[in-house]
């Protein structure tokens, strides 16, 4: 242990020496050197007669406490290494402008995120199958998921504290630590909140990560428990192998757009940089470039290079080298909101618990008539959506989408909404967010330049987005009035009684919801893997429709949302690409 400690400022001293971008030449060049592409890059580089560079705007955070902390979530946001993106005003959600956090550092956003390591319901990644994209279920991605993670066992001490997991369903030897954060809640809150949830019809599970999510559970985070610091991507799948001669980091250094090469075909020969002297360069490549860039940079940058919508591209002075219309579109994020209570007892420690209800367990007997309601209004949203982007993705496209996530909610019973009970002393914060909204939206270019862009996640577009939202408050106000929580609930106060009645209308909720929500940092689908007939950006080989070469190893490439937090299903995705590009390496 004290050996481990001890090298840590050795290792980040060396990690700072990078070489400055110029016009050299790689077999593989990566943009983005966060959660995905550290990951391709590693697994590339691990082919000796192959060379690799990434592309990194950011610095090493390797020090960085506002990273390191396993306490520490938010105190990076709004710092030099969150991009915090801002939306447009949301003509659905309040008018208000919302700031979507993206790490800008070695790493991404897997140095800013909630370290939450839960997966996905399994039938959420079959429909990927459906789509188009042979190969992409969930037993073929569940071998990726274990590739990337070696799960730390919990302590004695967390087994007694109630921590439960199934061995077979992690990885032993992956790069990336997961384990439970030490310094639990006592045991007697973990009994109150079984019995409680148990009360309501969502069950304990021994753990989450084995592809069925309906339940609640103490799950485990991207962290190295033996340092209790952070594991991010650049912790897992860089420091450890940075001596590889094979393998280069540039940082500091922002992709402005793809270079192509002569002739008709579109073959990106480089990629055209710009350090942080404001000096430009060419980094080349002889095989392909991998934007990793995130969901909302990736789409921008192919679109600064000639791919996406002719229109679009037009009135930003780019010119189109691949039509491709559907870049950026199919946008989908989940909205976040909160209750807080007063509780009786003071509990303290760290707790990561969270329920995932389905949809009968929020709305109970309204299940069926909500269902029967939200049937008769698909097909009218599908043309709301179509007619947004000017029928660039059409009616029957969005039919078939929305036909989709509406069995993934009402027959598959999938998990509805995210919540999260927090103790802290004699008060109870309670976060949630609806898992699946039918909102969608977009991201494009506004100028010739790759921080010229228009934001616009269209929250709440549709009555459904709302009320998932109030069903999930509706049922968290249960839950503390359900025994035995309900024996150390004080009082609500946010929204409080005086706020919002327990017999206050829907309008009601919709107001206070409107007013308090914030984006939940989840964006997906703006460069979709699916058919081309179908919209997709991305085939099932992850390569960008109508180019040679290049291919979207990010968040982008999800056609729908997933229920568990992000970071777990894109380590895999990116270890599964890098198995599809080593195969025609």
């Amino acid at each position: 242990m004290l050996r481990s400690i001890v090298s840590l400022p050795l290792l980040a001293a060396t990690a700072l020496a990078y070489p400055a971008a110029s016009s050299q030449r790689f077999d593989y060049v990566i943009i983005g050197g966060g959660t995905s592409g550290l990951v391709v890059a590693n697994r590339l580089s691990e082919l000796k007669n192959v060379t690799v560079a990434v592309i990194e705007a950011g610095d090493s955070v390797y020090d960085n406490v506002n990273v390191t902390s396993p306490s520490g979530y938010g105190l990076a946001f709004g710092t030099d290494i969150d991009y915090a993106y801002q939306t447009t005003a949301q003509k659905y959600g309040g008018n208000k402008t919302q700031t979507l956090r993206a790490g800008k550092a070695l790493g991404g956003t897997s140095t800013i995120n909630g370290m939450a390591y839960t997966r996905a319901q399994d039938v959420q990644i079959d429909i990927w199958e459906r789509l188009g994209n042979d190969g992409w279920n969930w037993n073929n991605l569940l071998k990726y998921y274990k590739k990337s993670e070696t799960l730390q066992a919990p302590t004695t001490v967390q087994v007694d504290d109630g921590v439960t997991y199934i061995p077979e369903q992690h990885g032993t030897s992956g790069p990336l630590k997961v384990g439970w954060k030490s310094g639990g809640v006592e045991k007697s809150f973990v009994d109150v909140l079984n019995q409680t949830y148990n009360a309501v019809g969502v069950p304990a599970l021994k753990d989450i990560a084995g592809g069925d999510m309906v339940g609640w559970n103490i799950y485990p985070a991207t962290l190295d428990t033996a340092l209790q610091v952070r594991d991010d991507a650049a912790r897992a799948y860089y420091f450890p192998y940075q001596n590889r001669t094979n393998f280069r980091v540039f940082l500091n250094t922002e992709a402005q757009k793809l270079v192509w090469a002569e002739g008709a075909e579109a073959t990106a020969s480089g990629v055209l940089v710009k350090d942080k002297t404001g000096a430009t360069h060419t980094v080349y490549a002889n095989k392909e470039i991998i934007l990793s860039a995130g969901s909302l940079r990736s789409p921008l940058l192919l679109e600064q290079s000639g791919v996406g919508n002719p229109e679009i591209l037009k009135a930003a002075g780019i010119q189109t080298k691949v039509n491709l219309p559907t870049v950026g579109e199919n946008l989908q994020d989940q909205m976040n909101n909160g209750l807080a209570q007063t509780s009786s007892k003071n509990f303290t420690g760290v707790t990561t618990f969270v329920a995932y209800p389905n949809v009968d367990d929020v709305f109970a007997n309204q299940t069926a008539s909500l269902a029967a309601n939200i049937k008769t209004q698909l097909s009218q949203w599908a043309a709301q959506v179509s007619e947004y982007t000017n029928g660039v993705v059409t009616k029957e496209q969005l039919d078939k989408f929305f036909d989709i996530q509406y069995d993934l909610i009402f027959t598959d019973k999938v998990p509805l909404a995210e919540i999260l009970i927090t103790p802290a002393g004699s008060s109870f914060s309670t976060e949630y967010w609806a898992l699946l909204p039918f909102a969608r939206g977009n991201i494009h270019v506004t100028g010739a330049n790759s921080s010229a862009a228009k934001i616009n996640p269209n929250y709440f577009m549709m009555d459904w987005d709302m009320t998932e939202q109030i069903g999930t408050a509706k049922f968290i106000r249960q839950l503390y009035k359900t025994a035995p929580l309900s024996q150390y609930f004080a009082s609500e106060t946010k929204p409080g009684l005086a706020t919002i009645a327990e017999d206050a209308s829907d309008d009601v909720w919709s107001k206070w919801i409107l007013e308090n929500y914030r984006s939940n940092f989840h964006p997906v689908g703006t460069t979709a893997m699916m058919s081309k007939e179908l919209g997709g950006v991305v085939d099932a080989n992850l390569k960008v429709y109508g180019t040679s070469n290049v291919r979207v190893v990010d968040a982008g490439v999800l056609p729908f949302q997933v229920c568990g937090h992000l970071v777990s299903t894109l380590y895999a995705i990116a270890e599964k690409a890098s198995d599809i590009i080593k195969a025609s390496a």
